[in-house]
Protein backbone atom coordinates (compact mmCIF):
# COMPACT_ATOMS: atom_id res chain seq x y z
CA UNK A 1 0.00 0.00 0.00
CA UNK A 2 1.47 3.32 -1.08
CA UNK A 3 1.96 5.98 1.55
CA UNK A 4 2.90 9.77 1.50
CA UNK A 5 4.27 12.13 3.86
CA UNK A 6 4.80 15.37 4.32
CA UNK A 7 6.31 17.52 7.38
CA UNK A 8 4.38 19.86 9.50
CA UNK A 9 6.35 22.50 12.38
CA UNK A 10 3.63 23.41 14.81
CA UNK A 11 3.01 27.29 14.23
CA UNK A 12 2.25 29.18 17.52
CA UNK A 13 -1.11 30.46 15.86
CA UNK A 14 -1.82 26.24 15.92
CA UNK A 15 -1.43 26.21 19.82
CA UNK A 16 -4.07 26.74 22.53
CA UNK A 17 -4.41 28.36 25.93
CA UNK A 18 -1.76 25.37 26.87
CA UNK A 19 0.51 25.75 24.09
CA UNK A 20 -0.84 22.26 22.82
CA UNK A 21 -1.87 22.20 19.09
CA UNK A 22 -5.68 22.74 18.91
CA UNK A 23 -7.56 20.05 17.76
CA UNK A 24 -9.06 22.12 14.71
CA UNK A 25 -5.62 22.00 13.07
CA UNK A 26 -5.54 18.26 12.02
CA UNK A 27 -7.78 17.97 9.16
CA UNK A 28 -5.83 20.98 7.75
CA UNK A 29 -3.06 19.20 8.32
CA UNK A 30 -4.47 16.27 6.60
CA UNK A 31 -5.63 18.25 3.68
CA UNK A 32 -1.39 18.88 3.42
CA UNK A 33 -0.27 15.09 3.27
CA UNK A 34 -3.79 14.00 0.93
CA UNK A 35 -2.92 16.65 -2.07
CA UNK A 36 0.62 15.67 -1.57
CA UNK A 37 -0.12 12.09 -1.80
CA UNK A 38 -2.51 12.91 -4.92
CA UNK A 39 0.55 14.91 -6.28
CA UNK A 40 3.13 12.10 -5.53
CA UNK A 41 0.49 9.83 -7.87
CA UNK A 42 1.05 12.08 -11.03
CA UNK A 43 -1.33 14.54 -10.81
CA UNK A 44 -2.58 17.57 -9.09
CA UNK A 45 -5.94 18.61 -7.44
CA UNK A 46 -6.59 21.38 -9.63
CA UNK A 47 -6.27 18.81 -12.47
CA UNK A 48 -8.39 16.58 -10.99
CA UNK A 49 -11.04 19.52 -10.63
CA UNK A 50 -10.24 20.72 -14.25
CA UNK A 51 -10.90 17.22 -15.18
CA UNK A 52 -14.67 18.19 -13.59
CA UNK A 53 -14.15 16.23 -10.47
CA UNK A 54 -14.29 17.27 -7.26
CA UNK A 55 -14.08 15.44 -4.18
CA UNK A 56 -15.58 16.81 -1.51
CA UNK A 57 -15.56 16.01 2.11
CA UNK A 58 -18.69 13.52 3.52
CA UNK A 59 -16.36 12.32 6.78
CA UNK A 60 -13.69 13.16 8.77
CA UNK A 61 -12.31 11.76 12.20
CA UNK A 62 -9.60 12.48 14.32
CA UNK A 63 -8.12 10.19 17.40
CA UNK A 64 -5.74 12.10 19.63
CA UNK A 65 -2.49 9.93 20.92
CA UNK A 66 -0.68 12.57 22.54
CA UNK A 67 0.25 16.45 21.97
CA UNK A 68 1.63 18.37 19.66
CA UNK A 69 3.44 21.64 21.32
CA UNK A 70 4.78 24.91 19.79
CA UNK A 71 7.73 23.80 16.93
CA UNK A 72 7.43 20.28 17.01
CA UNK A 73 8.06 19.04 13.74
CA UNK A 74 5.42 16.48 12.68
CA UNK A 75 5.51 13.75 9.67
CA UNK A 76 1.44 13.34 8.67
CA UNK A 77 1.11 10.13 6.70
CA UNK A 78 -1.44 9.69 4.20
CA UNK A 79 -2.77 6.50 2.34
CA UNK A 80 -5.48 5.48 0.48
CA UNK A 81 -7.47 2.95 2.89
CA UNK A 82 -10.81 2.21 0.87
CA UNK A 83 -11.70 2.89 -3.32
CA UNK A 84 -15.17 2.87 -4.45
CA UNK A 85 -16.39 4.26 -7.78
CA UNK A 86 -18.30 6.96 -5.71
CA UNK A 87 -15.80 7.42 -2.97
CA UNK A 88 -12.06 7.40 -1.11
CA UNK A 89 -11.32 7.30 2.38
CA UNK A 90 -7.65 8.02 3.00
CA UNK A 91 -6.65 7.50 6.58
CA UNK A 92 -3.55 9.45 8.27
CA UNK A 93 -0.80 9.32 11.15
CA UNK A 94 0.57 12.15 12.95
CA UNK A 95 3.77 11.38 14.42
CA UNK A 96 6.59 13.78 16.26
CA UNK A 97 9.72 13.39 14.63
CA UNK A 98 11.93 14.05 17.44
CA UNK A 99 10.56 10.75 19.51
CA UNK A 100 8.58 8.99 16.98
CA UNK A 101 5.51 9.45 19.51
CA UNK A 102 2.01 8.61 17.17
CA UNK A 103 0.22 12.11 18.26
CA UNK A 104 -3.05 11.11 16.29
CA UNK A 105 -4.48 9.21 13.31
CA UNK A 106 -7.59 9.65 11.56
CA UNK A 107 -9.86 9.05 8.53
CA UNK A 108 -11.38 11.37 5.45
CA UNK A 109 -13.92 10.19 3.22
CA UNK A 110 -14.70 11.89 0.25
CA UNK A 111 -17.24 11.76 -2.43
CA UNK A 112 -16.67 11.80 -6.53
CA UNK A 113 -19.17 14.60 -7.70
CA UNK A 114 -19.77 16.92 -10.17
CA UNK A 115 -19.90 20.58 -10.56
CA UNK A 116 -23.00 20.55 -9.88
CA UNK A 117 -21.92 18.08 -6.57
CA UNK A 118 -23.87 15.12 -7.88
CA UNK A 119 -22.38 11.88 -7.15
CA UNK A 120 -20.43 10.11 -9.91
CA UNK A 121 -19.00 6.73 -10.82
CA UNK A 122 -15.26 7.76 -11.66
CA UNK A 123 -15.23 4.18 -13.08
CA UNK A 124 -17.39 5.56 -15.95
CA UNK A 125 -16.74 8.91 -15.93
CA UNK A 126 -12.98 9.46 -15.14
CA UNK A 127 -11.75 5.91 -15.14
CA UNK A 128 -8.08 7.26 -15.69
CA UNK A 129 -8.26 8.93 -11.76
CA UNK A 130 -9.76 5.57 -10.68
CA UNK A 131 -6.85 3.75 -12.04
CA UNK A 132 -4.03 5.87 -10.25
CA UNK A 133 -5.91 5.98 -6.71
CA UNK A 134 -6.80 1.69 -7.42
CA UNK A 135 -3.07 1.89 -8.01
CA UNK A 136 -2.05 3.35 -4.27
CA UNK A 137 -4.07 0.62 -2.84
CA UNK A 138 -1.85 -1.96 -4.89
CA UNK A 139 1.27 -0.80 -4.11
Amino acid sequence: MRTHSEKIIVRYAETDQMGIAHHSNYPIWFEVARTGFIKSMGISYSEVEKQGLLMPLSECGVKYKAGAFYEDELTVTARVEKLTGARVVFNYEVTRDKDHVLIATGFTMHAFTDSDIRVLNILKTHRPIYDILCAALSD
